[in-house]
């Protein structure tokens, strides 16, 4: 069963990776394994573990911990094999950084610390009104190969230094829905599974796969920096895929253009808030896109316009 903890002492090292550590000391934390992320909200909790993603510890609203126990139930049901339930060693007593051991792919841990308070307890830990009634930390997983993506995609969106996380989440969650089969980001981005991005996008980050298209672990031969824009959309062409950018131009073509439509294998490009997709990337796209304005309106925050874009091109 869950080792649930009633929070006496809001100062206890183990509440540090939800109160004292920025979240991007959490990215690095474990380093050189893959770090920590926070999941908020039972419907985040949820995607995230169904994506086999593992638990460290949670901190649970009173009231809602019959709720949690309740989804912690469903998910080991889930899991098949005869290691379904097995344990792993408790990190209630160690540091944050030393609390996360290893496991099975097909494990979930059954005695991670559970954490409980009242409501005002909780929004005095993490700074305000927990609404979702429950915050998870979770281990990384290792970086995924763009590699992987471009050759088992046909639409795939691609975000240049979108550095908002709420954008980012937003985007993610457009992409999930309107028939996009995978995400790509420069570094540059904003990560993914910061918690307001995983927040905003509902948890559909571990619902559809991404990569950094310029930076990832190539098994046996350590990591890969590929120069943005030159290289990486060399390998987008490499990979059979024409770059559709979105951006206003002269010679830009509407988005109900049907050559769009046309293309076997598309990425679509989208650029930062406020300088949008760079020169480079935009002379080096096989498609400069428009989406037609009316009222002399020029530009929709990057979330409509990726909306917009994917319900038009996705498939």
């Amino acid at each position: 069963m869950m080792n649930i903890i009633k929070i006496t002492d809001t100062n206890i090292p183990e509440l540090d990776i939800y109160t004292r550590i920025p979240e991007r000391q959490l990215l690095t934390i474990n380093e050189p394994a893959p770090g920590l992320f926070i999941a908020e909200s039972f419907k985040v909790l949820e995607r995230a573990l169904n994506a086999e993603y593992k638990p460290v510890s949670a901190v649970v609203e009173d009231k809602c911990l019959e709720e949690f126990e309740a989804l912690i139930s469903k998910m080991h049901s889930r899991i098949s094999g005869p290691n379904a339930l097995a344990g792993m060693e408790s990190a209630v007593s160690s540091p944050a950084a030393s609390a996360v051991n290893a496991y099975s792919h097909n494990t979930l841990p059954v005695d991670f610390p559970v954490f409980t308070a009242s409501s005002d307890v909780l929004d005095s830990i993490t700074g305000y009104h927990l609404t979702g009634g429950c915050l998870c930390a979770m281990k990384r997983k290792e970086l995924s190969s763009p590699i992987e993506i471009l050759r088992s995609s046909k639409r795939i969106a691609l975000l240049e230094n979108i550095m908002n996380p709420t954008n980012v989440g937003a985007i993610f969650r457009s992409a999930a829905a309107l028939g996009m089969d995978a995400v790509l980001l420069t570094r540059s981005c904003s990560d993914p599974l910061y918690r307001r991005a995983i927040r905003v996008s509902m948890g559909t980050v571990f619902q559809i796969p991404w990569a950094f298209v310029d930076y990832w672990n190539v098994s046996g031969t350590g990591w890969r920096e590929l120069n943005w824009p030159e290289e990486g959309i060399s390998l987008l062409h490499e990979h059979g895929f024409k770059l559709a950018s979105m951006a206003l131009r002269n010679e830009s073509i509407s988005i109900g253009d049907l050559r769009l439509k046309g293309e076997d294998r598309l990425v679509v490009a989208l650029g930062s808030e406020g300088e949008g997709l760079l020169t480079k990337t935009i002379d080096m796209s096989d498609y400069v896109v428009k989406i037609p304005m009316a009222h002399e309106v020029d530009s929709l925050n990057v979330a409509a316009a990726s909306a917009l874009a994917f319900w038009e091109l996705g498939r």
